[in-house]
């Protein structure tokens, strides 16, 4: 190879350095500046809210917040280390070789590549799992989870992750290897099959396989519901409570479903902190989502964003340079050009390597996610004080925002950068505003 076949090598190199180490600096001091923000906040709960919420339940989502900052920054690094070592420091070539002496060259080899690397991700995943379930979680009262709960869930995960995205990988290697240039519109294509198929078993198949789910008895509150649901046009399939107490304190309602599936499910945990009128405001809020289409919104907005990732891996599968940036030994021919360029025996190693690049770069733009998900949440809170009364949706946000322990005074650049729902100052001013 000349000297000029590095140059893109190198350049691409260092764009994806340069890419994550200025990507781990952000969130690093984002978050060093969070918990002093929120520390700095932790002796007085704030005017607004001083009337509502003690300076023992103040305090104690002050330091539940930083106890969680802490261990993500020192999650971050760990991911970016483990980043570098499967692409720069050669870890993912190393997988490659290893198993290509293994079983050869061919599909079974690329299939085992993308298991070993899925297992081996998810195992170094672990610790920080248990580590935030079993201590952090633990130390402020929220977990529920026995030992033995936390390991059947874990087998159960695997089990379903291995039923679904074992003939989902084959099916995208298989297209990759088979279909022609155009085998990633294909590949698009079963992904948003795949995608929308999984919406539809999750509430029916996947769901129970981890909760339990009755339907809600109480007469009152479902004719209340049913009620608001009519008026907005929403039509589901049940109202159901789920019994999210087995493994947290923490509260939730939520949609889940397409089409006829929909449903309308309750943490059993919810329904003992709210009021049937504050438990109506939080429905009229996730209604209000429903009726300004965000999920669809967002949705479509999924399959574009991921109709441009396909092609560009179209075209990167081919690129002999993206593979030797990222520390890794393509298979590679000469055109009749002399150019050299990645065959198809890379298609594995492809998919692994753009999903990190992804992740690097995509990071970057997490800003811009955030500000639309906050504005979609503003639309639904005005949604809920047009269909419900502002004092009770204010109630609720505020017992919520107790009894999970989020902080009232986070730092407003991160919160910028990283809140998918607006802080709770902006929330309330904005309700009493439409209220």
């Amino acid at each position: 190879m000349s000297y000029s076949s590095y140059s893109p090598v190198w350049i691409f190199t260092v764009l994806f350095a340069s890419a994550l180490v200025l990507q781990l600096g952000i969130e690093l001091w984002l978050a060093s500046r969070q918990a002093r923000h929120v520390m700095q906040h932790r002796g007085v709960v704030p005017p607004a809210f001083a009337h509502r919420m003690t300076l023992f339940a103040h305090q104690r989502a002050a330091d539940y917040t930083v106890d969680c900052v802490r261990l993500g920054m020192l999650e971050n690094v760990f991911s970016a280390l483990v980043l570098i070592s499967w692409t720069l420091l050669g870890g993912l070539d190393a997988l490659n070789q290893a198993l290509l002496g293994w079983t050869g060259p061919g599909f079974i080899q690329q299939l085992a590549v993308l298991l070993v690397f899925a297992v081996v991700s998810a195992l170094l995943g672990l610790p920080w799992s248990l580590f935030k379930t079993f201590v952090i979680e633990q130390r402020y009262g929220f977990n529920k989870m026995t030992a033995r709960l936390w390991l059947a869930d874990a087998v159960k995960s695997m089990l379903v992750a291995a039923l679904l995205g074992i003939p989902l990988a084959a099916a995208v290697l298989w297209l990759m290897q088979m279909a022609g240039s155009l085998w990633w519109l294909w590949a698009w294509a079963l992904w948003v099959g795949f995608n929308v198929l999984l919406m539809w078993l999750f509430p029916t198949v996947i769901a129970p396989l981890f909760n339990r789910f009755k339907p809600l008895e109480d007469i009152q509150l479902k004719e209340r519901i049913e009620a608001l649901m009519a008026r907005s046009g929403f039509q589901a399939q049940g109202l159901f409570v789920m019994d999210g107490s087995k493994r947290s304190a923490h509260a939730n309602a939520y949609f889940t479903g397409l089409g006829n599936a929909k449903r309308v499910v309750f943490f059993d945990t919810l329904l003992n902190k709210l009021n049937p009128a504050e438990l109506e405001a939080v429905l009229a809020h996730e209604l209000g989502h429903f009726k300004y289409k965000h999920i669809t919104k967002r949705l479509w907005s999924f399959f574009a964003l991921s109709f441009v990732g396909f092609a560009a891996l179209g075209w990167l599968l081919h690129q002999a340079w993206f593979y030797w940036g990222l520390g890794v030994m393509p298979a590679m021919a000469v055109n009749t050009s002399g150019i050299e360029l990645a065959v198809g025996n890379n298609s594995a190693l492809a998919l692994i390597l753009f999903s990190m690049v992804i992740s690097v770069f995509g990071g970057l733009f997490q800003p811009i996610l955030s500000q639309l998900s906050r504005k979609h949440e503003f639309e639904a809170d005005a949604y809920a004080v047009a269909q419900t009364n502002s004092q009770d949706l204010a109630n609720a946000l505020l017992k919520l925002y107790e009894d999970n322990a989020s902080t009232l005074t986070p730092d407003p650049l991160y919160a910028r950068f990283h809140y998918s729902h607006p802080p709770a100052t902006e929330r309330l001013a904005r309700m009493q505003a439409h209220g």
